[in-house]
């Protein structure tokens, strides 16, 4: 992409778009997105997509444009117009329903991306700290940019993307080009949508030739029903008006009506893996068309509860493509992800392991006796509480006594939620939380993975998980796609098997280190010194 004659300075990516007219920035860096150049002024050039300052030419065309997000909008309208190459027919550009739905192979996504040169490529990746292992295709900076139908693409901007997070930039054109990936962000990150868009695109587009088929094409697996839930329900969000089926496969529904599902014609399926492996047992159902099979929470689906099932769900399939998503990860399970797909590339946006930055998180050293106390401190502080809130324990007795004690001790409603809750009572406590209706909801770590709680801004964590990536994924809920939150952390020497690992997540997110988890003998180690320094001895 070349410099426009008319200035030969390049305001930064970070400035904000709107600069003084009278101080241009001299800068070499390329503008990455439309809102990060200025407007044009008397005269000057504008972008040919957005009309800012047409600051660039663009190579292919001689266009003007003003970063390489209109750049890429402009190769893609362009790619669209053209006549079949050598004679060879395009598939068929419209659906046989009321809704218009425009498609361009697959690879296209792939082939699109080849404008930006490397070193854009690297620069983009290097800003939004994306990593990549293995053969992964350059980032996008629109979802236009990847040319999905147009239908799909209305309802990504209906459901309020206006642009694509950074794991979704890099994510959505792996995914599209049918290779296995491992994909490592951050909670409330935008994961989700990063492979129901690419599922969406390529089972509309195959149901285009194959119109009489009726076996699903993609299936989504995760370890709780409230997480399958809340996915299904996105899914159907963005295949409105596609020809898109979901069928969800989780327990505490009825059987029957799944199956009916299933018997109907599905493109997708979500669901939990003890469902799933009791449908596939008792019912013959055939899923060898299934072309992708994504694990969402892969650490958690993985490990020891849902490994077997996991790979005896797998082996019923004809080798789909396989993508993985999680929060955290480890080189064991890196290496387990290999085991069900060859040449696995892996991607990793931000720091992985580590809390969301969005996040505020306060210790609080607590007894264990005082607990109760200190939480309806909490609650009836003005200051303090920010409702809805969620408040996680580790024992589903425990959900049910606190959320009692809570109403008597304070007078706030507080709702319980566990496994041992039907699906009906499940959803309605999570309905009336995230309504406003109850101010707060006491769960165990059903409500900790991945589970999308718009309008929760607080979490407190009153038991210590065991795990500190349990506890990454627990504060993870009061932030959700960059909105600010706070998670409160009660903290003792029942947890002291964690207390280095918690130290390195509060200090990483700027939070103060309570004075006797500083001075704890299980952390003394961890701290100035390094990990050789001697532990110190208590008197």
């Amino acid at each position: 992409m070349g410099y426009s004659e008319t200035n030969q300075h390049d305001e930064e990516a970070s400035k904000i778009p709107a600069l003084p007219t009278d101080a241009p920035n001299d800068s070499d860096d390329v503008k990455l997105r439309s809102r990060d150049q200025r407007e044009a002024l008397l005269g000057e050039p504008k972008c040919i997509i957005c009309s800012r300052y047409g600051e660039y030419i663009c190579d292919e065309t001689d266009d003007d444009v003003c970063s390489l997000e209109c750049k890429q909008l402009l190769l893609g309208r362009i790619a669209k117009s053209l006549p079949p190459v050598g004679g060879v027919l395009q598939p068929p550009k419209k659906l046989p329903a009321a809704d218009e739905c425009f498609y361009v192979r697959e690879n296209d996504c792939e082939s699109g991306t080849l404008s930006l040169a490397r070193d854009q490529v690297e620069l983009l990746r290097k800003k939004l700290e994306i990593h990549v292992k293995g053969d992964v295709v350059a980032p996008v900076l629109s979802f236009a940019s990847c040319n999905l139908p147009d239908k799909l693409l209305h309802n990504v901007e209906a459901a309020g993307y206006e642009m694509p997070t950074p794991v979704q930039m890099q994510a959505i054109p792996a995914a599209l080009t049918g290779k296995s990936t491992l994909v490592l962000a951050e909670t409330g990150s935008g994961k989700s949508a990063s492979f129901l868009i690419p599922i969406i695109s390529r089972c509309a587009s195959h149901r285009l030739v194959f119109t009489s088929d009726k076996k699903p094409l993609a299936m989504v697996l995760t370890p709780t029903r409230e997480l399958s839930i809340q996915v299904e329900e996105h899914a159907k969000l963005l295949g409105k008006g596609l020809p898109f089926k979901t069928a969800l496969v989780v327990g505490g529904e009825a059987m029957a009506r799944q199956l009916y599902r299933f018997q109907q014609g599905v493109e997708l399926i979500v669901g939990t893996p003890g469902r799933l492996v009791d449908l596939l047992t008792k019912h013959e159902i055939d899923l060898d068309n299934v072309m992708t099979f994504v694990l969402d929470e892969v650490d958690c689906m993985l490990q020891r509860g849902f490994r077997d099932q996991v790979i005896q769900i797998y082996r019923a399939l004809s080798q789909p493509q396989v993508l993985m998503y999680s929060a955290t990860m480890s080189h064991d399970l890196e290496k387990m992800a290999n085991s069900l797909a060859n040449g696995v590339s892996v991607i990793s946006v931000g720091k992985v392991n580590s809390p969301n930055k969005a996040v505020k998180q306060v210790a609080i050293w607590v007894e264990s006796k005082q607990k109760k106390q200190k939480l309806f401190d909490i609650l009836l502080s003005r200051q303090h509480f920010k409702p809805p809130a969620v408040v996680y324990v580790d024992s589903r007795l425990g959900a049910d006594l606190l959320a009692n004690a809570i109403k008597v001790a304070t007078g706030i409603t507080a709702n319980s939620i566990h496994g041992e809750k039907s699906m009906k009572e499940r959803r309605d406590i999570m309905q009336s939380l995230l309504v406003g209706e109850v101010p707060v909801v006491v769960a165990t770590g059903v409500l900790g993975r991945g589970v999308d709680l718009l309008g929760v801004r607080q979490v407190i964590v009153f038991d210590m998980p065991n795990s500190i990536k349990e506890y990454i994924h627990q504060i993870g809920r009061a932030s959700r796609m960059g909105g600010e939150g706070e998670a409160i952390v009660f903290v003792n020497e029942e947890s002291k098997n964690v207390f280095a690992d918690l130290v390195d997540v509060l200090k990483s997110g700027g939070a103060a280190v309570p004075r006797e988890l500083a001075n704890s003998r299980y952390t003394t180690g961890f701290f100035p010194g390094g990990k050789g320094s001697k532990k110190r001895k208590h008197g």
